[in-house]
């Protein structure tokens, strides 16, 4: 059974896990990971979120995260192939569809590493639109209760505008 979608208030605790994660993470990665950041909607403070932890790592090549695998899996990170998405690795901590951290590597300065940090810093920055994206999450979380994928794809054209505006603020 899929665990349900809930937005929990934001907490300084998702903070502090990131940290821990970005230590153990850096920790068998080394210098191959050039970057490593904590996205997502736990990293906007006052921003609700399901309670899990998005960290985001840039890396030189892709393919050096294949060696790193089996480190990541022994501190809990299961590698999950997802064809659609060349052009990230992912990995899962915890159970399918019930994930407690999400980690997602690119190269880093892609495009979707830039839009991932320009997403995030957008929403630090604007209140009004971290108050859309709020009530826009709640609402998404009841009309899809048990539906994540749903969920997911529901928010994407607010993120799609939000990144645009955030692109066309950085190049004025």
């Amino acid at each position: 059974m899929e665990k349900p979608v809930v937005i929990e208030e934001y907490t300084r605790d998702w903070v502090l896990q990131f940290q821990e994660e970005q230590r153990l993470i850096k920790g068998i990665m080394g210098d191959k990971a050039i970057a490593i950041e904590h996205i997502g909607s736990t990293s906007v403070e006052g921003l609700g979120a399901k309670p899990i932890l998005d960290i985001m790592g840039g890396v030189s090549h892709l393919k050096e995260v294949d060696e790193f695998i089996e480190p990541l899996e022994k501190i809990g990170y299961k590698h999950v192939l997802h064809k659609e998405f060349p052009n990230r690795r992912f990995f899962r901590k915890g159970e399918w569809r019930a994930g407690t951290h999400h980690l997602h590597f690119y190269k880093y300065e892609s495009e979707e590493w830039h839009n991932n940090i320009l997403f995030r810093n957008f929403l630090r920055t604007h209140h009004d639109e971290l108050k859309q994206y709020h009530q826009l999450k709640k609402e998404l979380a009841e009309k899809y209760h048990f539906d994540r994928v749903a969920y997911t794809k529901a928010k994407e054209p607010f993120i799609k505008k939000v990144i645009k505006i955030a692109k066309e603020k950085r190049a004025n």
